[in-house]
């Protein structure tokens, strides 16, 4: 459904969450990401600049993969920010889902991998309670997103 079913007190609990790993967009994004690319060293092979590095420390220099983690961190900040708007939460997801299906042709596991990973940074960072209160957001994007992908025949 293209609906979400955030109650006032959901939205400003993952909006909490949301901020404290936010407040480090950069740094927190590219953690994100080196951990997808270690632990997932297949996800490395669409982008043709990380393809290369092999360490992590490597990975967390790179300004290619800094600014990367830092798009990634914005484009969800959007997001949390329209939860309450079905609408405009749908501008942001349908138009970033369309590009990676079409364009980019990312396998939308990837999308739940990452979000997965936020999730384990967050419990790490600021404790279960944290990653609780953003749990349904990252489904709900992820859910988002493979509709896009299926409307895109993926």
């Amino acid at each position: 459904s293209s609906t979400m079913s955030f109650s006032e007190a959901e939205v400003q609990s993952a909006r909490g969450a949301w901020e404290k790993i936010y407040v480090d967009a950069e740094d927190n994004g590219t953690t994100v990401l080196v951990r997808m690319f270690t632990e997932h060293p297949d996800t490395k092979s669409y982008f043709a600049h990380f393809k290369g590095m092999d360490s992590a420390e490597e990975m967390k220099q790179s300004d290619h993969v800094r600014g990367h983690g830092k798009k990634v961190f914005t484009a969800i900040n959007d997001m949390v920010q329209h939860l309450d708007n079905s609408e405009a939460f749908l501008g942001i997801v349908n138009p970033l889902g369309k590009k990676h299906a079409t364009q980019l042709k990312i396998d939308p596991k990837n999308f739940r991998i990452i979000c997965d990973i936020i999730l384990q940074l967050m419990e790490e960072k600021f404790g279960g309670d944290c990653k609780a209160s953003f749990e349904k957001v990252t489904n709900e994007i992820c859910t988002h997103l493979n509709n896009v992908y299926k409307e895109a025949g993926w």
